[in-house]
């Protein structure tokens, strides 16, 4: 049975022709590439997984020229981003809920222990923004498909948002005992459901399903 490889995302398709369009970053037929199968590594179509590409191993890639470039294939290698985005994605769902219970119970304790939350999370977007680009860059080749469009728009919403609520409490800390909280919260609401598309889509493409 022959085995195609998405040249986007590196998912694995087992049939006599590649799939329409990729189960998994959503590239199309003409993303596929024809691989070989080692000898008794049968399986059923659409298995997900990563076969060696022995054309790949031919051609050894070029050497970095620049200490930024070696910086930066270490960072993909090593999987910088996803380590670096699991510290936002877990604090910014405390800083929506301590701003929720706030706004709720009037406490301003809350309130101000979310907003030092949520500086945390600005303070730590640059890289994980930067290091979330460089593997859409280098590893998927800046892929134009639905997916990664989506996940772009979902990043830059959770960055536009973030920004916004650090900025508005700045400037008003009483905004949620005022008549504009429901549009403060709802702000926090769809940053921190924007955060949680980003990261299902990074999840999808790291384990292929």
């Amino acid at each position: 049975m022959k085995a195609w490889k998405c040249t986007v995302c590196n998912y694995i398709h087992k049939g006599d022709s590649p799939p329409d369009k990729c189960p998994v970053c959503g590239a199309g037929r003409d993303k596929f590439v024809e691989i070989e199968v080692p000898a008794g590594n049968g399986g059923g179509a659409g298995t997900g997984k990563q076969e060696p590409d022995p054309k790949a191993e031919k051609t050894a890639p070029a050497s970095p020229r620049t200490l930024y470039q070696r910086m930066t294939d270490l960072m993909v290698r090593h999987h910088a981003h996803p380590i670096l985005v699991h510290t936002p994605n877990g604090v910014l769902p405390i800083a929506v809920v301590l701003f929720i219970l706030a706004w709720v119970s009037g406490a301003s304790l809350l309130a101000t222990a979310a907003f030092i939350n949520l500086v945390f999370v600005v303070l730590s977007l640059p890289p994980v923004l930067h290091s979330g680009f460089l593997v859409w860059q280098k590893k998927y080749n800046q892929a134009d498909t639905v997916l990664f469009r989506i996940k772009i728009l979902a990043a830059a919403l959770t960055t536009g948002a973030c920004v916004i609520s650090l900025v508005w409490y700045l400037l008003d800390p009483d905004v949620l005992s005022s008549p504009l909280a429901v549009a403060f919260i709802f702000i926090n609401v769809v940053m921190v459901a924007s955060a949680g598309v980003a990261g299902y889509i990074g999840g999808k493409l790291v384990f292929k399903d």
